[in-house]
């Protein structure tokens, strides 16, 4: 199996003093997610998890919505010059009576490691009716000083990213600000799907007591996925895109952005920050 890190030669300039040495990579691959047998998307990743990612990326697709709907996930046979298994297609099979979505060449997704499902035919194909809606979820409320610590255990929990610089990372945490699960990948819509799928295959969907974070920005298919797997909070240490705010807005999503220490943007779902009993530090 594809390892999560490589080593590559360097010519390292710091100044004046010019040395070579090995430096270590993160490791990218291409991963291709079939649906009972047929070729449904190729993802670039950082190996690992790969069952997870797949299982994750069919519930933002609306196949998925719980581990009974999962027959087996495998690895398919891969051809490497030697004949091994490269490791990078993997068959997701249905169990039966599990609806087959129509698998057609509008449908099919190539998606990259920065632009998530950009490949998608259309902005309305992406707006999958969710099967947990969040507006409904039970009452769920953070405090800003809860949501202002979550980024430094995310940044503690982040092993590849310190001997890389060049990870992604997504984690779980539950509302009173334990943290649940953290993943990391080359993409940050791959840590968020290898998240929401390793919750399938245990079967805690929907993850309606969670508190979605991600290191970057807060795309559309971020939120997207947020809103599919039944997670009424998403928070990004950087921006959200106008169409992230949109479809949070839209599904009832508490949508924060710019959380870096006490401060913080709150762009959708106002009514899940509690206020009422939060004395500003200072």
């Amino acid at each position: 199996m594809g390892r999560v890190t490589e080593r590559r030669r360097t010519l390292r300039i710091r100044g004046a003093a010019v040395s070579t040495r090995p430096d270590t990579l993160v490791a990218e691959e291409p991963l291709e997610i079939r649906l009972n047998g047929r070729p449904l998307a190729i993802t670039m990743r950082t190996p690992g998890d790969d069952f997870a990612l797949a299982a994750g990326f069919l519930v933002s697709e609306g196949v998925l919505g719980a581990a009974s709907d999962v027959r087996n996930i495998v690895y398919c046979a891969g051809a490497n010059d030697d004949g091994t298994n490269t490791y990078n297609v993997v068959d997701v099979q249905l169990a039966p009576g599990v609806p087959v979505p129509d698998i057609t060449l509008e449908r099919n997704v190539y998606t990259t490691s920065s632009c998530g499902l950009c490949g998608k035919a259309s902005l309305d194909a992406v707006r999958t009716t969710a099967r947990f809606p969040v507006a409904d979820t039970p009452p769920l409320r953070v405090t800003p000083d809860l949501l202002a610590g979550l980024p430094d255990q995310l940044r503690a929990a982040q092993r590849v990213f310190d001997r890389t610089g060049g990870l992604h990372a997504a984690a779980l945490f539950s509302e009173s600000g334990e943290l649940l699960d953290v993943r990391e990948d080359v993409g940050r819509h791959n840590a968020v799907d290898k998240l929401v799928g390793r919750a399938l295959r245990e079967d805690l969907l929907p993850l309606d007591r969670a508190v979605l974070l991600v290191s970057g920005r807060a795309s559309f298919e971020l939120a997207q996925k947020a809103v599919m797997a039944g997670i009424p909070v998403l928070a990004a240490v950087s921006a959200p895109s106008s169409l992230a705010v949109d479809l949070a807005s839209e599904t009832g999503l508490t949508l924060v952005g710019f959380l870096r220490g006490p401060d913080m943007n709150v762009y959708a779902g106002e009514h899940r920050i509690a206020l009422e009993a939060w004395v500003p530090a200072g």
